[in-house]
């Protein structure tokens, strides 16, 4: 049962989650070019100590984002 769209920063390590959509900003056209695109599915690999940047598996790669991108992907978890 799903809680509804949440941002990718608050999903917990280990999670997984289906991006949904983005905030109007130029940065999502950057996120879609690094392969976050709506429909793929993303994975909370690392956070850091002091909990930026974390890292994601997103199409069959490891990607690292810093806290504020993380906070424009809107996210479903599964």
């Amino acid at each position: 049962m799903s809680k509804g769209p949440i941002k990718l920063s608050s999903l917990a390590i280990g999670k997984s989650a289906v991006i949904t959509s983005f905030e109007k900003d130029d940065l999502h056209i950057k996120l879609m070019e690094m392969g976050c695109v709506p429909g793929e599915t993303v994975k909370i690999e690392k956070v850091a100590p002091l909990g930026d940047p974390i890292s994601i598996m997103v199409a069959g790669y490891n990607l690292s984002l810093r806290k504020t991108e993380a906070d424009f992907i809107w996210v479903e978890e599964i």
